[in-house]
């Protein structure tokens, strides 16, 4: 893996602006992408959350495919894969200093699981948590206090249908905590499984410990991908990759999880859904699509039971792989991956329905979307 990190700042703006944008309603927004170490592979912009204007700040290389990433919960510090499928599979630690939006090499440590798509960080517990596709496997980082990685422990896992073209083996997707931080759940697309883990400070040393039970289980087919829970914590819905099927399920104090609802967000049955995300309020559920009619799937959300009715379909740009809310509920944008653009859609407060704007950003392959406060 090249070490050599290029940092690359530029005050060219995407848009113009307009007029004076209070500092209060803007934020940073991460981009990550697929790209070679030589490209700039993560984006840092200003964003506006009133206005929807944004402008490019500052742009970082030396990684690659850095297809996905997660900030630390206060902010000063960034994780990110660099998804490859062989031995220089890693996750890599940056500084952000979020006074001129520039972020630094810390440092980076392999995974010991290749492909890793998706990263987890618990700040509480320093620790960082990367679901490996095609290593079948998680990957658990302890954080030392200047935001360095120690040596991951791997999780591994097995099973699979033989002879199935897309679960014939683990494929872990996503990492992520219940609402009360007590439990730890990994989403396996190859097994139908969502596995479960106490979440324990053992010898000073934070750690995944095997739940009980150790995974609750899908109907056969569904390929779970991501997880959203709802703002009360009490439900969570599940957008399933090779189905095109949401899960809504309910959360139980023992970190158990019960399926109360199966309802398909893609009719095309594609096999390629990808995001799920709520509405700040808890109101609306949108869930992407894509290699046939893509496009973002929106939801209605029953303020009594929490179950969902779909109300609309939003087509975008070609490969929604990742979409991101801002924390104001007004505005969704939308990592178009093979259009080489983000699409900034306005939502309706009294519908949940999507309002494309005269504004996207153009960057190449887009992938994941992330705010952080300035």
């Amino acid at each position: 893996m090249k070490k050599a990190i290029g940092l690359i700042g530029t005050a060219a703006a995407l848009f113009s602006c307009g007029g004076i944008i209070p500092d209060n309603t803007e934020m940073y927004l991460l981009v990550g992408s697929y790209s070679s170490p030589v490209e700039k592979g993560i984006h840092v912009l200003s964003f506006d959350e009133e206005n929807g204007e944004s402008h490019l700040v500052s742009g970082i290389n030396g990684i690659a495919n850095p297809s996905y990433l997660a900030p630390a919960d206060n902010g000063k510090y960034v994780y990110c894969v660099s998804e490859t499928n062989d031995e220089t599979a890693s996750l890599f630690a940056y500084s952000f200093n979020k006074d001129d939006g520039s972020l630094k090499y810390i440092d980076d440590k392999p995974t010991k699981g290749t492909s890793p798509c998706y990263v987890w960080v618990d700040s509480s517990r320093q620790l960082a948590v990367t679901a490996n596709y095609n290593g079948g496997s998680i990957s658990v980082f302890p954080i030392a206090p200047d935001g360095s990685l120690q040596d991951a422990t791997v999780i591994e896992y097995a099973g699979g249908k033989p002879g199935s073209k897309r679960q014939s083996q683990p494929h872990l997707h996503c990492v992520y905590p219940s609402p009360d931080g007590k439990y730890v759940y990994a989403n396996d697309l190859g097994t139908d499984r969502i596995y479960k883990f106490n979440a324990e400070v053992m010898n000073g040393n934070a750690a995944l410990e095997k739940g009980s039970p150790a995974y609750f289980q899908l109907p056969d087919g569904e390929g779970p991908r991501h997880t959203e829970f709802h703002p009360n914590g009490r439900f969570a819905y599940v957008i399933g990759e090779l189905s095109g099927n949401i899960s809504a399920l309910k959360w139980k104090n023992n970190g158990d999880l019960e399926l109360i609802q199966t309802i398909s967000a893609d009719s095309l049955h594609a096999a390629g859904s990808a995001d799920i995300h709520l509405s700040p309020d808890g109101k609306y559920l949108y869930a992407s699509n894509r290699l046939k009619g893509d496009g973002i799937a929106i939801f209605k959300v029953d303020s009594s039971n929490r179950m969902i009715k779909k109300i609309g379909y939003q087509p975008t740009g070609l490969h929604p792989r990742n979409f991101a809310i801002t924390p104001n509920g007004k505005y969704l944008l939308c990592a178009c991956r093979d259009d080489n653009k983000i699409q900034i859609f306005q939502i309706d407060p009294s519908s949940g329905t999507l309002v494309k704007m005269d504004k996207e950003i153009k960057l190449h392959q887009p992938v994941c979307l992330k705010f952080v406060k300035k």
